[in-house]
């Protein structure tokens, strides 16, 4: 038995061994990457909405409130900071914007100079829920990489992280006139 067969296979094992036993003339060893990284990103927002769930929230509403409180105090952005530090659309934070608002969590304000430009503060409630949370969600990462050694964290993470770069997924300079 070789290493490969060794180890304890999973579900993109077996669809990638139905691609080469009917069409055999195709390279599907790609889907052994793509596959896991697809239903990874499945699995772990499955992990993590059980933490965010113990306290009321989903993954969207801990998103909105954790991406506030990263960019320090005041606590503050623009809709559209937001959705660009999120790596969703705008209209997407506007419905989780009104949620959080009328659970005391966030507030929006008009800009005195220019009524057009709306501002998201993080109130003390939602300040405190964060704090709160971002133990037991950092706790619960930890738990899904245990598997991995520190350096195969660090090599995994490059790789991925390559990936990305590779596919433009690299942030924008932040613009504070949004």
């Amino acid at each position: 038995m070789t290493p490969a067969e060794d180890r304890p296979r999973d579900h993109v094992d077996q669809i990638v061994a139905q691609w080469a036993a009917t069409r055999p003339d195709l390279d599907a060893s790609s889907m052994g990457v793509i596959g896991r990284i697809s239903r990874l990103g499945v699995l772990l927002v499955k992990e993590q909405a059980h933490v965010f769930a113990k306290y009321g929230l989903d993954f969207a509403a801990f998103d909105v409130l954790a991406t506030l409180r990263r960019t320090g105090a005041p606590f503050e952005l623009t809709p559209g900071q937001l959705a660009a530090s999120m790596m969703v659309t705008p209209g997407t934070v506007t419905q989780r914007l009104t949620r959080l608002e009328d659970a005391g969590l966030i507030s929006r304000s008009h800009q005195t100079t220019d009524r057009r430009v709306v501002t998201v503060s993080l109130c003390d409630t939602g300040l405190e829920l964060v704090d709160t949370i971002l133990p037991a969600h950092l706790a619960n990462e930890h738990r899904l990489l245990a598997g991995f050694t520190p350096d195969e964290q660090v090599t995994l993470a490059s790789l991925l992280r390559r990936l990305l770069v590779d596919l433009l997924d690299v942030p924008e300079p932040v613009s504070h006139d949004d």
